[in-house]
């Protein structure tokens, strides 16, 4: 699975690129807002960072406006994803975008049903949120397993990629049930090292050398 750190901030993506197990970023119009410079300033310096996907979404939600919006997105990077919500000018937009070529993430998806939408429109990426629908009593794991079931069935290219993940043992399900990419903010991603047998072991190997060597 590939792993994107989902933050437009720029210390945090090169602290996790420095890990070299970054494969890609995502932001929303709210973690853009959140740096206060224009999308295709930060997703320009995001893209100097990680050479992986780098998602840029769209803020119009009229179809022309979303083209016309996701071909200038494109132009700035190689690397640019652009990020579509899901929503009916949103699929017209993921189709007419996707057979010139573009790549695109559609997003805000919460049902099996507008991720099979979204895969018949051509997008490259899935953006189906985890997290968001277990705060509404749902479990948010089984939609990444059900559109990746679907996929499979149809061999659709589009990529499952889990959002909204929210917990190390949300990215090791995600993992589980099959999804290609998992999104995750950088404390999350920090969280994966976290064991505490890891550190009790790495203590005993550094105080049985001191014994043995350091006293000599």
């Amino acid at each position: 699975m590939r792993i994107f750190l989902d933050t437009a901030n720029l210390d945090e993506i090169r602290k996790g690129a420095a890990y070299g197990i970054v494969d890609g970023v995502t932001t929303n119009p709210s973690l853009i807002a959140k740096e206060g410079v224009p999308i295709e300033e930060q997703v320009k310096r995001i893209c100097e960072i990680v050479d992986g996907d780098i998602s840029a979404e769209v803020v119009a939600i009229e179809a022309k406006a979303m083209i016309s919006e996701g071909l200038k997105l494109a132009k700035i990077h190689k690397n640019i994803v652009v990020k579509l919500p899901l929503i009916r000018d949103g699929i017209i937009a993921c189709s007419a975008l996707s057979k010139e070529g573009i790549r695109t993430n559609v997003t805000l998806c919460f049902s099996p049903a507008q991720a099979l939408l979204a895969a018949k429109a051509g997008a490259y990426l899935i953006s189906p949120f985890v997290g968001r629908l277990d705060d509404i009593g749902d479990v948010g794991m089984d939609l990444i397993t059900s559109i990746c079931k679907i996929y499979k069935n149809y061999s659709f290219k589009t990529q499952v990629l889990a959002a909204s993940l929210r917990s190390p043992l949300h990215v090791v399900q995600a993992a589980e049930a099959g999804a290609h990419v998992g999104t995750l903010p950088y404390k999350v991603l920090d969280m994966l090292f976290n064991h505490p047998l890891t550190d009790k072991g790495l203590e005993q190997f550094l105080k049985d050398h001191a014994k043995a060597f350091e006293a000599k």
